[in-house]
């Protein structure tokens, strides 16, 4: 990792699970699943409760580059704490291959480090319960054509009038997923803009503000090949993105 951004390789995952018991993955992973991994040469950027989806628990993990992402995931899924506490938390889920394989879309455009944020404090102790009242937003637009061309635009046209500074902005990366067992969207073509507000009144008056826009709208949809998709989320007790 360098010293002032993480990460250069980032999964966005979300995974679908059983409402009742998404509590009780949070409270496992926030044990459990941190420094587990992060020992092993992985970042845990952030992990969340979909504001909008009571079956859906989101994380954002980062890596150094994709050998790295090899060894590591190598180590964790065949390591202790996996056999431990894998079949406690498989239970708990109904699918997990939604999966972005992402890198910064830019020079500068990947999550700040350590922070993560900026002036985001560092991660909470283990056994932590208060959670923040934050809303990290992300919007995955699937983009029609090149896409270094979308983030150009994207940087000139929409993020101006957005009225907030991005955490980061990804889009895909095409490398050969160095991991099969842990599917990922292959085919993917999407650029992923992520972004802090201080409380879900804060992200509503962003999304007021941008549906005032609806030429900027227009222009946009003519350069996706499907609706975006939008995920309010609450960062967990022991999330470092908060």
């Amino acid at each position: 990792m360098t010293s002032d951004l993480c990460c250069p390789i980032v999964e966005l995952r979300q995974y679908t699970v059983h409402p009742e018991r998404r509590d009780d993955l949070v409270t496992l992973f926030d044990g459990e699943f941190v420094e587990s991994q992060e020992s092993l040469g992985m970042r845990l950027i952030g992990q969340f409760r979909d504001l909008d989806a009571p079956g859906r628990f989101v994380w954002i993990r980062g890596f150094a580059d994709m050998a790295t992402r090899h060894e590591a995931l190598t180590a964790f899924y065949s390591g202790p704490v996996w056999k431990r506490y894998g079949q406690a938390a498989n239970v708990t889920m109904i699918d997990v291959d939604d999966v972005y394989l992402l890198h910064p879309a830019d020079a500068g455009s990947g999550f700040p480090f350590p922070g993560v944020g900026g002036e985001v404090p560092a991660r909470p102790p283990a056994g932590a319960t208060l959670t923040p009242s934050s809303v990290v937003g992300v919007v995955v637009y699937p983009v029609a054509g090149d896409l270094r061309e979308f983030g150009r635009f994207f940087a000139a046209e929409v993020e101006p009038t957005l009225g907030v500074s991005p955490l980061a902005r990804l889009e895909t990366d095409p490398s050969p997923n160095t991991f099969p067992a842990l599917p990922v969207r292959e085919s993917a073509n999407a650029f992923v803009w992520v972004a802090r507000f201080d409380d879900a009144a804060a992200h509503a008056t962003h999304r007021i503000a941008w549906e005032r826009l609806p030429h900027l709208h227009a222009d946009l949809r003519r350069r996706l090949s499907a609706t975006p998709t939008e995920l309010r989320l609450a960062p967990t007790a022991r999330s470092l993105l908060r």
